[in-house]
């Protein structure tokens, strides 16, 4: 154990207290000590994803962790380390992520929330100090832009990585991205510059697909205004699909969507069914070509995939920063989490601490 000297003594946070009610917002405090392979971070700012949601939602069944703390994806600097750790120093610049990577995988640590204990995973980003495993955080340059780094926690290298590990999208090939969110907006524009002939987004809100346009869909189709199907029977009547990526979980389009795909055909699933929803697939084309699979995360390798896929975000001048649409106070958690919901929200949301 290594004592917290000089450092920050309570923090900030949004506690899960029961599934299905807002987020409260409240002060707790934080571990005495750092056990092997725990490393303190300020975070400067964290994204929020529909994975949040879905614990909140219950998606997967009861939670028996409550109350807990939430957040995968941020960025921030390392105030001190625990033993053993060796690929992060303090004053490092960090992007936090959800996705193991290299160094130690230490004990969840645990918060004080008056009389009781806060559970918390191996990485939070919900609150502005935060005390994350070794392997959930990496560094990258002192002056990056730590706005825009804060995605490569999930939704960028989730994207990118379904682009590249999962989708095995060739140049030329057809693309079809239902659910055009945070995740399905890096899916777009990883299909883009993974030399993608044909992008199709669609979604039910107008101001993502406007924002998949710019991230290099070169088609899209609004679920609200027309059966998404029936044009998609159109494009694809004379020639194949190669990818159809599923971020809604939803059994009819996974099953749809397999469908649609050719002989050769990839299906990917990003987005994750509720618990007990099931879908039907007619597997005699596995044998022959067609696959279906799902996807954790883009299958991402962060310490080696972050830095790639900044380079290559820095190379071919994309800015992360036209993804961010919504950026709050952690007070604005619960605010920011609705306009996720109703669709207000075209891109990325934004906790920034320093508000």
């Amino acid at each position: 154990m290594t004592a917290i000297n000089n450092g920050p003594t309570t923090t900030q946070a949004a506690v899960l207290v029961e599934q299905n009610t807002d987020l409260v917002i409240d002060e707790i405090s934080l571990p005495e000590t750092l056990d092997v392979g725990q490393v303190l971070v300020e975070i400067k700012y964290s994204g929020i994803c529909g994975s949040q949601l879905g614990e909140i939602d219950g998606v997967k069944g009861p939670d028996r962790w409550l109350p807990h703390l939430l957040g995968h994806e941020g960025s921030g600097h390392v105030l001190a380390i625990g033993p053993g750790v060796k690929h992060a120093q303090p004053g490092d610049t960090v992007v936090l992520h959800w996705r193991p990577s290299r160094g130690i995988e230490s004990a969840a640590p645990k918060y004080k929330w008056g009389d009781k204990t806060v559970n918390a995973g191996w990485v939070t980003t919900f609150n502005n100090y935060a005390v994350v495993s070794e392997n959930r955080l990496t560094p990258i340059p002192a002056e990056t832009d730590l706005k825009a780094a804060a995605l490569y926690g999930c939704a960028v290298t989730t994207g990118f990585g379904v682009i590249d590990n999962r989708a095995n999208v060739r140049l030329g090939d057809t693309v079809v991205v239902f659910g055009a969110g945070g995740i399905g907006l890096n899916i777009v524009q990883g299909a883009a510059l993974a030399g993608a002939r044909a992008i199709i987004a669609i979604d039910r809100f107008a101001n993502r697909l406007e924002l998949a346009k710019s991230c290099g869909a070169t088609e899209t189709i609004d679920g609200s205004q027309i059966n998404p199907w029936d044009r998609l029977k159109e494009i694809f009547a004379d020639e194949p699909l190669d990818v159809f990526i599923d971020n809604t979980g939803a059994p009819t389009v996974i099953a749809e969507g397999y469908k649609l795909t050719s002989n050769r055909g990839r299906t990917v699933l990003v987005g994750v069914p509720k618990s007990g929803n099931d879908t039907a697939i007619h597997t005699l084309p596995l044998h022959f070509g067609k696959s279906i699979t799902g996807t954790t995360g883009g299958e991402a390798i962060p310490h080696e995939d972050i830095p790639r896929y900044m380079a290559l975000t820095e190379a071919r001048n994309v800015d992360l920063n036209d993804l961010i649409t919504e950026v709050e106070p952690l007070s604005g958690v619960n605010d920011l989490i609705a306009k996720m919901r109703n669709g207000k929200s075209a891109g990325r949301c934004l906790i920034d601490f320093s508000l």
